[in-house]
């Protein structure tokens, strides 16, 4: 009976030091295992850009990660176009490019190599107000003043796009040229937002620019 226990003891230290020393060789010890290697972070890629902002021309090598809007603030130091939500949500950004307003912080300036870019600072100044400028102060379409450079570059953008005859949402007919109504105007400026709410002096100051009656 003795004999027949000391078997079994010793059959199960020996599977027991085998499963040990199996594990042992399948896995590495601490010492030898190698860190893993993290993911590798390439160096910023630059280019060259040439734009001819507010009728003059610019040439700058940025990171191809930069932003029409860092490009205007940050290098060209034009800060009148503001950076609001920087999520393309708040239309602060807004600048004409080549003829069409878009919001300068979701577009890259490698994109737009040889366009031209207008921002509030070209469309007029404190000596010679662009009429759109005028009518905003004449109107009171501004409070804090902060979303009122974009709001400006969109409007005067809005009453080209309605001389062109392209349609918005509000269109009736989008066969026909777009009337100029308040509820076009507020379709087409609903991406600029004003959080002092001087809406209805916005469009009043658009409406005025446009030759109609405010």
């Amino acid at each position: 009976m003795n004999d027949f226990s000391d078997i079994n003891h010793a059959r199960r230290d020996l599977l027991i030091a085998g499963a040990l020393s199996a594990t042992a060789a399948a896995v590495p010890s601490m010492a030898d295992a190698q860190p893993a290697a993290g993911p590798a972070n390439p160096a910023p890629i630059h280019a060259g850009v040439s734009l001819k902002v507010n009728g003059k021309a610019e040439h700058l090598e940025l990171d191809t990660r930069t932003t029409l809007l860092d490009a205007l603030r940050e290098h060209l130091h034009l800060t009148g176009t503001k950076k609001g939500c920087d999520h393309g949500q708040c239309g602060a950004c807004t600048v004409i490019v080549d003829g069409r307003r878009l919001n300068s912080c979701l577009t890259l300036a490698v994109m737009h190599d040889g366009a031209q870019v207008t921002t509030i600072e070209g469309l007029g100044s404190k000596d010679k107000l662009h009429p759109m400028q005028a009518a905003f102060i004449k109107h009171d379409g501004y409070q804090c003043g902060y979303c009122t450079p974009g709001q400006i570059c969109s409007a005067v953008a809005v009453l080209d796009e309605i001389k062109q005859g392209i349609p918005s949402h509000a269109s009736a007919d989008l066969n026909a040229k777009p009337l100029l109504n308040a509820d076009e105007l507020r379709e087409r400026m609903s991406g600029n937002l004003c959080r002092c709410g001087a809406y209805s002096n916005i469009i009043d100051a658009i409406t005025e620019v446009a030759g109609r009656t405010a």
